[in-house]
């Protein structure tokens, strides 16, 4: 077994070096792969985790992209300490709406003792695969984006339409602070923004996955009240028997859905999610809680992930009568309710979205396939971009690859890193040569 295994191993690592040969000769000819990934570590290397990320730093890495790639920058800060850097790709036609290509700065935590590699060191193994936190969620599109047009510049391409980058901060805590205040600015309007690309979500298998709707979060929480008892005491009523009774009847529906999902019947995205994320209860002491004191408050959180097909009303119902009724000495606050059960909020997938049927072509010569389109199970930026009434499409051109979005050893192997590249260097010349669509965007009419 340890032979084969080595022998694997070998395989696996000649095709990952034969295949970054064939990219550094054929497809990136003026600089090396090494340096393409040299750079995309230095953006992983910057600790950008909350609650402290570090912001300044990931701007100024930025600018100096910007500064190389003769790109025009501005920093604009919504909020003070939380710097949204804009660049600027001018088109050769002004009047035509721009491209926007968005991606946040910001990454989740990591725990670092259950990481195989540290999560900020952006270590490479043998097998090509780059171990750092927002390898996949989502440093890797914003870099992936400069360095297409990289090539572009470097093959003298002159785009048409004008392209914007922007990298937002706080889109892992809600993106009120970054792209909410952007899409809702002067500066933002002032662009004329026609279509804006966001993050997407990696694919196990050979088709790049697409995105053109999403769940909106609400956060919930549940609290029960009740009077204090002794610990071998039993009773009704009491808090922590009722919190129970919400979170099995809010598992009881969590189930039903989940298994709509593992018939097939429905995806991921097209359900309700329920995941309980916090239980609080209990009377500390210094070295843990009392165990005979019945405690007369119980607490429990769930994020709720509710796609734009589902009913608002039957849900919020669902919550105030069988999840938390009042006839049980029960509250329920949101501490997030989004809604996005307008039609602006889905991006049109026919032929009535040029832009939807652009990226279909530009992936396909990039000799990649696209797979059905999907609503995004969680939250992106790119429900603020919709609001404005904008389409907005969700993708991260990575396959082969497990979705590890918050989860421990997130990585993603260089080779797809590179061949990402080529797939944002077809799309950006595709959409900034577009110029058949007529006034204010005929899209955007038909969202």
């Amino acid at each position: 077994m340890e032979d084969k295994l080595k022998i694997k191993l070998f395989l696996h690592s000649i095709i990952n070096i034969s295949f970054i040969i064939f990219l550094s000769l054929y497809i990136f000819p003026v600089e090396s792969s090494p340096e393409i990934i040299s750079r995309f570590q230095q953006y992983l290397q910057i600790n950008t985790a909350h609650p402290n990320p570090k912001y300044y730093e990931s701007a100024e890495f930025i600018i100096s992209q910007a500064k190389s790639l003769n790109l025009e920058y501005e920093t604009l800060e919504f909020v003070s300490g939380k710097p949204l850097v804009l660049l600027k790709w001018t088109g050769k036609n002004q009047n035509l709406p721009a491209i926007l290509l968005n991606s946040h700065t910001d990454v989740v935590p990591a725990e670092h003792h259950k990481w195989n590699h540290s999560p900020f060191d952006a270590n490479v193994d043998e097998f090509g695969d780059i171990y750092a936190r927002g390898s996949q969620d989502m440093k890797c599109v914003g870099l992936q984006y400069l360095e297409a047009i990289r090539r572009l510049k470097g093959s003298g391409f002159q785009p048409i339409r004008t392209v914007y980058l922007s990298f937002v901060p706080d889109e892992e805590i809600g993106g009120h602070d970054g792209a909410e205040k952007f899409a809702e600015s002067e500066k933002f309007k002032k662009m004329n923004v026609g279509i804006v690309l966001d993050e997407g979500l990696p694919s196990p298998d050979e088709n790049y996955r697409i995105f053109y709707a999403e769940k909106c979060a609400w956060w919930l929480t549940i609290k029960a009240t009740g009077l204090p008892g002794h610990g071998a005491k039993l009773y009704d009523n009491s808090a922590m028997e009722n919190l129970l009774k919400s979170i099995e009847s809010a598992r009881k529906f969590r189930a039903s859905q989940f298994d709509l999902v593992k018939a097939g019947l429905m995806a991921e995205g097209e359900v309700v999610s329920v995941n309980m994320v916090f239980l609080k209860a209990g009377t500390p002491t210094p070295t843990g809680f009392v165990m005979n004191l019945q405690p007369s408050e119980a607490e429990a959180g769930f994020d709720v992930r509710v796609p734009p097909t589902a009913d608002p009303v039957a849900l919020e119902k669902r919550i105030s009568e069988e999840w938390a009724p009042s006839s049980r000495n029960m509250t329920f606050q949101f501490k997030q309710q989004g809604y996005n059960f307008e039609k602006k909020f889905v991006t049109a997938t026919d032929s009535s979205n040029p832009w939807w049927k652009l990226l279909e072509g530009a992936v396909e010569k990039a000799n990649g396939k696209l797979g059905k389109p999907e609503i995004f199970p969680a939250s992106t930026d790119a429900r603020y971009f919709r609001k404005q009434g904008l389409p907005a499409i969700g993708f991260s051109p990575m396959i082969n690859t497990p979705v590890l979005l918050h989860d421990h050893n997130e990585f993603l192997n260089q080779a797809e890193y590179l061949k990402g590249i080529a797939v944002y260097k077809s799309i950006i010349k595709e959409y900034t040569s577009y110029i058949e669509l007529t006034s204010d965007e005929a899209s955007r009419d038909e969202l």
